[in-house]
């Protein structure tokens, strides 16, 4: 049996001189707010999209803009039951969520195309190697019901503490931490069938 860890969740966001006076200039357009916001979760926003994605940087860049694009928009709406970094995540992740449940058209590589393409980066197997337990682990989350890997990525990959998913999922700390202790019970299982 593999055994993979899980790490422990970073500490929380350091907390702004007087968070909510920024917040309320961020809201009126303050850029300079907006500016201060950003740079307290950006890295972590951007580092769990790239998780999601499979490590795709582009495509994290992208969701991470595009959640950045929603968050001012809702920013007025926002109520500060829960920090701004979990509610920020919290956006992150059903943007991670719209993204692919989008449809997209496929359409199929010309023969003659696709040999003139230049084989870039390692060799197929080589990453594939590198990365597999990871990506075990990955996927095994990616396939959780939606309130467990939510529950997970949040915690685990965002750093978010149990009080401040409870907040924002409106359920007790002690929910929270049912829904970790079934999903590391789902993981284990799930875990142990792939090797």
């Amino acid at each position: 049996m593999k055994t993979i860890a899980i790490s422990q969740p970073k500490e929380t966001m350091p907390r702004m001189d007087n968070q909510a006076a920024t917040l309320r200039a961020a809201a009126g357009g303050d850029p300079v707010a907006a500016g201060k916001l950003v740079e307290a979760t950006y890295k972590e926003v951007w580092g769990t999209l790239y998780r999601l994605t499979s490590g795709d940087p582009d495509l994290a860049a992208d969701l991470t803009q595009e959640t950045y694009r929603k968050a001012w928009q809702a920013l007025p709406r926002f109520q500060g039951k829960a920090q701004f970094s979990t509610w920020i995540y919290r956006i992150a992740y059903n943007t991670f969520l719209n993204h692919i449940r989008r449809p997209r058209p496929v359409s199929p590589l010309e023969p003659e195309m696709a040999e003139r393409l230049p084989a870039e980066g390692p060799d197929p197997v080589t990453v594939l190697a590198e990365g597999e337990e990871a990506g075990e682990l990955r996927d095994a989350v990616l396939t959780l019901p939606d309130d467990l890997r939510f529950t997970v990525t949040a915690h685990y990959w965002q750093g978010l503490p149990v009080r401040e998913i409870a907040l924002l999922e409106q359920v007790s700390p002690a929910a929270i931490r049912k829904r970790l202790r079934k999903a590391h019970n789902v993981l284990r299982l799930s875990l142990e069938e792939v090797s």
